[in-house]
């Protein structure tokens, strides 16, 4: 028999096996499975080893342990309370159990005496015998009284199973295993050499590990085998995407060359770095040198900054704005919010004041340089004058939110975006900028594109999300950032005492809540409320300023304008403030009811304190109600350090579906793990790079491509 495809299992319905009729083929359709493909891609969520037999009669009270049982008898009733109580005994050669379900009254049905069944659950003690509380189930369908013998004395796969639609692990297992036998040998896309170099298996032999193994130690050498081919193929695709862009592209070539660096050139990037107060630190030089040599290069850069809070991430571009600018080209910043764009356009202005560009339209062939903020608030007069400058050229650097994005912007000669809080941003904009910069410039040529987050993002994940980015990373803060001590206090106790204390020194502190108004619905401060709570209270006497997202954005000007020349003692805010906002007088923030927001949340308001010459103060104020809340807000005391939070919260949350515009699908890592993976994740983006140039060769893969990464997937990661 020749070897089947996996592409070619999805193909062949479920009803071809046997016993799945129409009433079967409805109840697993409605956990997803319609095709023998998306059967074997269903995996166990857990495993029973029976070579090592759990008889009843060896179960110890607070035992967790899944025994296989026969139900010999039933009984329903109600309690005093009201409650339905199902109680059924089990047993097995060796002795019974006492299994007790509460509101679960179809449990007298699905378990008539006779039936055999799987229960999963800890052992408690009741009345001086053993019993199960609402155990998992997973009903044996067909077995006989030879207690189904292929089953006992081997590793049993426990698959998800839905009462709701009917559908056991059982049945799933007893598909699965008809489904390997019948489907064959598979073709293996991963060549032999490879397979060999890795110390990996061959598919056929992994996909039928992972769902019959003989041993437990069988199943990890088989997930990591189909894990390295999730791995494989997104990898691959953004592979492919690289050489697509390098064969298309035509590159901006700026100058610089390292020297610059040093002082050593009459370049403006030396001039710059001369001039500016602070002095780069190595991580900087280190990144702007990869960012220089990026720039000069004749492929386009496409290259993702990556920086813990204060890293100094906003140097390195506006150095990067610099060399750009030397070679007669327009700078393009775009930022998420407006309050952001705003700290950038004064920073720009500030730091790019004393520089010169080349302009033959005016006397002496020099003039300043111009930056100009294009949002979705320019007047309609100012907008005009904005978009002509672009246009000619004589507007040097335009920072803006999405309204950059707009079809009537166009430029002279782009030869620089610069992406900040990428995180803010979908690939789709990135790709709509950089289209601009090919098609409205003088030159025709690919815009260089510096994508930044302050976001940290573990390695793993950017080499999945942003694989196709170059990575540069600032992981050390420049000297002068003070440190932020962080506590959690369930309760208020002391909290405004210690903010008087800040601001009797000299300093302002923020208080930051979840939601601007109250609400009915979520049990959360509001801004609002909280702004006339502590103003007329615990912080009476003191000048507490209001700011969130929903005020007029004159109104908002006006708050930061006073908070940042120290004529707020205080200000209350929602999570308008996480990114952008540099107050260096700013030494504590209050954050209330810090179990709503997430780690990278977190860290980056705990940023906004300490970034003077006064060591800052981070509370996070309110009880936790979960064990996964509580590990959160435990984490951000335990460091400081923004890349191991992120670490942390991929651990809680889980990797998820980490690319594409869609939510789930088959692209979706099923089996492989982000931190434990990590080395099959770099084996499988060096394989991919080879594969890439003669991936022709393999068809195989190709096929798989198109089939697990569907059109609308490829052409986000294409356009990224």
């Amino acid at each position: 028999m020749s070897e089947r495809s996996l592409v070619s299992l999805d193909e062949i319905s479920v009803e071809r096996l046997r016993g799945v009729g129409p009433k079967r083929l409805a109840a697993l359709g409605e956990v997803g499975i319609r095709s023998v493909f998306d059967l074997l891609s269903t995996y166990p969520r857990r495993y029973l080893d029976r070579t090592r037999r759990v008889d009843v009669a060896d179960l110890a009270v607070g035992d967790e342990a899944a025994v296989f049982a026969q139900v010999v008898r039933v009984r329903a009733r109600r309690t005093r309370q009201g409650r339905s109580l199902v109680e059924i005994s089990v047993a097995d050669e060796g002795g019974s159990l006492s299994v007790v379900f509460f509101n679960q009254p179809w449990r007298e049905r699905q378990l008539r005496e006779g039936t055999w069944a799987l229960f999963y659950g800890r052992v408690n003690d009741y009345r001086g015998g053993r019993q199960m509380s609402n155990p998992v189930v997973d009903v044996a369908v067909g077995v006989d009284e030879s207690r189904d013998v292929a089953r006992v004395g081997r590793v049993v796969a426990l698959y998800p199973a839905s009462a709701r639609a009917g559908v056991t692990s059982w049945e799933i297992g007893g598909l699965i295993e008809e489904s390997l036998r019948r489907a064959g040998s598979l073709v293996d896309p991963l060549p032999g050499p490879e397979r060999e170099r890795l110390g990996l298996g061959d598919r056929s032999t992994s996909l039928r590990a992972i769902h019959l193994p003989e041993r437990l130690e069988d199943v990890e050498p088989a997930r990591r085998r189909l894990a390295f081919d999730e791995f494989l193929r997104v990898q691959l695709l953004l592979a492919l995407g690289r050489r697509h862009a390098r064969a298309a592209a035509r590159a901006v070539i700026h100058p610089f060359v390292p020297d610059d660096l040093a002082g050593r050139t009459s370049s403006a990037l030396s001039r710059f770095l001369g001039e500016h107060p602070f002095t780069l630190t190595a991580a900087q030089r280190r990144v702007l040198e990869e960012i220089g040599r990026d720039m000069s290069a004749s492929e386009p850069m496409h290259r993702l900054l990556q920086g813990d809070v204060g890293a100094g991430k906003t140097l390195v571009a506006t150095a990067a704005l610099v060399i750009c600018l030397d070679g007669e080209h327009q700078g393009a910043v775009m930022a998420p919010t407006e309050v952001l764009a705003e700290q950038h356009l004064a920073s720009l202005r500030r730091d790019l004041g004393g520089l010169l560009v080349r302009d033959e339209r005016v006397l002496g062939a020099q003039r300043g340089v111009v930056v100009e903020l294009l949002s979705g608030r320019t007047r309609a007069a100012e907008r005009r004058r904005i978009l002509a400058g672009l246009a000619e050229g004589s507007v040097d650097v335009v920072i803006g939110t999405h309204a950059l994005l707009s079809e009537d912007v166009s430029f002279s000669a782009l030869g620089l975006i610069v992406i900040d809080e990428q995180h803010r941003f979908g690939v789709e904009q990135r790709a709509v900028l950089r289209e601009k910069g090919r098609a409205h410039s003088r030159e025709g040529r690919d815009p260089d594109v510096l994508v930044m987050t302050a976001t940290p993002i573990p390695r793993t994940a950017a080499m999945v999300v942003f694989g196709d980015l170059e990575r540069s990373v600032l992981d050390e803060l420049p000297g002068g950032r003070q440190p932020v001590s962080t506590t959690w206090r369930e309760d208020e106790a002391d909290v405004w005492h210690t903010v008087r204390a800040h601001v009797a020194a000299g300093h302002q502190a923020y208080v930051v809540c979840p939601l601007v108004e109250g609400s009915d619905v979520i049990e959360a401060t509001g801004a609002v409320a909280e702004h006339a709570r502590l103003g007329a209270g615990a912080l009476a006497g003191l000048r507490v300023g209001l700011l969130h997202g929903q005020m007029p954005a004159t109104e908002r000007d006006e708050v930061m304008g006073l908070f940042r020349s120290g004529s707020l003692d205080v200000l209350v805010a929602t999570v308008v403030i996480e990114v952008g906002v540099d107050v260096p007088n700013a030494t504590i923030i209050v954050i209330e009811d810090a179990w709503r927001f997430g780690l990278a949340q977190l860290h980056q308001l705990r940023g906004r304190v300490g970034r003077g010459e006064a060591a800052g103060e981070c509370i996070l104020l309110g009880p936790a109600p979960s064990l996964e809340a509580r590990e959160r807000l435990a984490a951000v005391v335990g460091t400081t350090d923004g890349f191991a939070l992120a670490e942390i919260d991929l651990d809680l949350r889980g990797q998820g579906t980490l690319y594409g515009s869609r939510q789930q699908g088959r692209s979706d890592l099923r089996l492989a793990r982000l931190r434990e993976d990590e080395d099959l994740l770099v084996a499988a983006r060096e394989v991919a790079q080879r594969l890439s140039e003669r991936v022709e060769a393999v068809p195989e893969l190709l096929e798989e491509l198109r089939f697990f990464v569907p059109a609308e997937d490829a052409d986000y990661l294409f356009k990224s």
